[in-house]
């Protein structure tokens, strides 16, 4: 395979996955909530989706989400709980794109330079980034199952089977940018390996016609 055809890839995924989480951070579709009466009156005030930073109810009803303005003394266990857990995807999801920044402009140095070690090195450092996003996805998931389980609780029966919940496409771009993530990293991890037995071929050449 081509070394220019492999590194032109590698780039291409790392700006894709890099826009796709920027564009799943500032989203408010990673969990939407579909309410469905019977008689189909206010169902779409009562419906819901929300992002990292506001929960949208309704139609024209936005309000930013507290995770650390919030009086943790007021709140009860379970919601200090779930406050802990979207504090952490705050952390890292956005951690996860400066970090991509600095994988990508590192990146390009290595597959401009054609060193198989600063390659290696680029691989691992975006690999490590596909890591930060594979957490902070996790603790969503985490988080959207605890709060799950204290609405079953609250909530009767009857009424939650009027209630639809999923995750939205801003979820799954997050889930898309980590795939990217991992294939800029065997791309480079291949480029590396591309430069490293063209620089033996060269060198089995140079020997063979001294």
């Amino acid at each position: 395979m081509r070394y220019g055809l492999v590194v032109v890839s590698a780039g291409f995924t790392g700006l894709l996955s890099f826009s796709l989480l920027a564009v799943a951070i500032g989203t408010d579709y990673w969990y939407v909530i579909d309410v469905n009466e019977h008689n189909g009156t206010g169902s779409d005030d009562l419906s819901s989706h929300s992002g990292l930073w506001r929960m949208n109810e309704g139609s024209n009803m936005s309000s930013f989400i507290p995770f650390f303005t919030a009086n943790m003394s007021s709140l009860s266990e379970v919601e200090r709980h779930l406050l802990g857990l979207h504090k952490v995807v705050v952390i890292l999801l956005p951690l996860s794109l400066v970090l991509l920044v600095f994988g990508w402009i590192f990146a390009l140095v290595s597959s401009l330079a054609c060193s198989p070690n600063l390659l290696a090195t680029s691989a691992s450092y975006v690999l490590l980034c596909s890591l930060v996003t594979l957490s902070g996805v996790s603790v969503y998931i985490r988080y959207s199952n605890v709060a799950m389980e204290d609405f079953q609780r609250v909530v009767s029966p009857e009424k939650q089977a009027h209630v639809e919940a999923s995750f939205g496409w801003s979820f799954a771009a997050a889930w898309l940018s980590f795939s990217l993530e991992v294939t800029t990293g065997l791309l480079l991890m291949l480029a590396a390996r591309i430069t490293q037995l063209k620089g033996r071929c060269d060198s089995g050449v140079a020997i063979a016609v001294l």
